[in-house]
């Protein structure tokens, strides 16, 4: 009986791991390869190609720009989303599930959404020009008005996905004991006392968890940039896709895909660090 117990667990892991390796670990290793391979052999002419591509310092200040930008406003929105809904007594499922519909939309989708919204005759155009607050259509989605681009593309990518942030900030709330925040409120603590001291604190693990997926996400955004500025606004991701489709250089390509998982990696090795939970900690 103790020999078949001691086997259940690895029997049960099994189809985990081979899924794992079958569609993760084989294409990374295959993609590794495929960035340090060329015409010259084995070595970095895809890396040094790759950075002297006329696209890649703007691509990478535009990456991490908008991921500076867009994670604290996604957490920040979250934290405040999270709060309102645990004011909130009656129909408090029903919206959270209203805040949470962009979760079902893809990212193309969502791109495409705002690209009506912003574009030349779109929805802001047709409301600006109506209100007489513009002469006619304005393009938002130029070169000739990158800021207007930024801004479009931060503001989609908040719409899209904020929700991601608030559904673990709120499945962490939830494990918070409501004996703390009453606690503190019968000692004097005003709302912001408690939500600095308590619910910030214990929230932490979970703040975590938000931080790392969305940062690693946001590093890999394109789809909605493509959809709003197409070439206009080069990112990481974006520049990858040219090289295989447009340039059919797969090597260059893989490096452009290896230095993004590098990039998230010590993203989110520096969020492990800094936002450490000791064992005391967790609830």
């Amino acid at each position: 009986m103790t020999s078949r117990a001691s086997w259940i667990p690895y029997a049960l892991i099994a189809p985990a791991v081979l899924f794992l390796a079958a569609f993760f670990i084989v294409p990374l290793v295959q993609t590794i390869w495929l960035s340090f391979s060329s015409e010259e052999g084995v070595g970095l002419a895809n890396y040094a190609r790759m950075a002297g591509d006329l696209n890649f310092s703007l691509a990478i200040r535009n990456t991490f720009l908008l991921t500076a930008i867009v994670v604290p406003l996604q957490v920040a929105l979250a934290l405040a989303m999270a709060v309102m809904l645990t004011k909130i007594e009656r129909g408090r499922d029903l919206v959270l599930w209203v805040l949470t519909i962009p979760l079902g939309i893809s990212d193309l989708a969502a791109g495409l959404a705002w690209l009506a919204i912003l574009q030349n005759t779109g929805y802001l155009n047709s409301a600006l020009y109506g209100l007489g607050l513009i002469p006619g259509p304005t393009g938002w989605l130029t070169q000739e008005t990158p800021v207007a681009l930024f801004i479009g593309i931060v503001l989609a990518e908040l719409w899209r996905a904020t929700a991601i942030v608030l559904v673990i900030v709120v499945a962490g709330i939830q494990l918070i004991p409501k004996e703390f925040a009453e606690a503190a409120e019968i000692f004097g603590a005003r709302p912001w006392t408690r939500f600095r001291k308590i619910t910030l604190p214990l929230l932490k693990p979970s703040l975590q968890s938000a931080l790392i997926l969305r940062t690693v996400l946001a590093f890999e955004v394109f789809a909605v940039v493509y959809a709003l500025g197409g070439t206009n606004f080069p990112v990481l991701a974006g520049e990858a896709y040219t090289w295989q489709n447009l340039n059919q250089n797969y090597g260059v390509a893989a490096a452009y895909a290896v230095l993004i998982m590098a990039i998230s990696l010590a993203a989110t090795a520096l969020y492990l660090s800094i936002l450490r939970v000791r064992p005391e900690q967790q609830l």
